[in-house]
């Protein structure tokens, strides 16, 4: 840990870039150093595609979480007991997807499906034919 007092942070020339405090001292913290090896190992990581790829996921599942905490009060349940917030929760749930479904537009292209699952690979791959899912009936 190394401590700055006023009079050493005022002739930096970085000082316009610092962080402001009460007293106009500066404090830096150095980590151990395992811990500045797994910062830039976990730093270095997550510039890859593959770990961009598994974090977009992630990110949209957590701005759903967000949405339904920020947007519609979920933190706080309207009535005790856990069959009502479980009641509340799906209701909820119902309400956003039909909000959702209302906000598209009826001339939009479809979604592209989904990439088949490992097993259907493995059936594709061994000739076994695989049964339409209610999903897809109708297309």
């Amino acid at each position: 840990m190394a401590r700055f007092t006023k009079r050493q942070c005022r002739p930096c020339p970085a000082r316009t870039r610092c962080t402001t405090t009460a007293d106009s001292a500066r404090t830096v913290g150095f980590p151990p150093r395992e811990l500045r090896d797994l910062q830039l190992r976990v730093r270095a990581e997550q510039q890859t595609l593959d770990w961009k790829t598994r974090y977009a996921v992630r990110s949209a599942v957590e701005g759903t979480v967000n949405e339904f905490v920020h947007g519609h009060g979920m933190r706080r349940c309207r009535y005790p007991g856990q069959p009502k917030a479980h009641l509340q929760h799906v209701l909820t749930a119902i309400a956003v997807n039909i909000e959702r479904l209302s906000s598209q537009s009826a001339t939009a292209e479809p979604s592209s499906p989904r990439p088949p699952t490992a097993f259907q690979t493995f059936l594709d791959q061994n000739e076994i034919p695989r049964s339409k899912s209610w999903r897809t009936l109708g297309s």
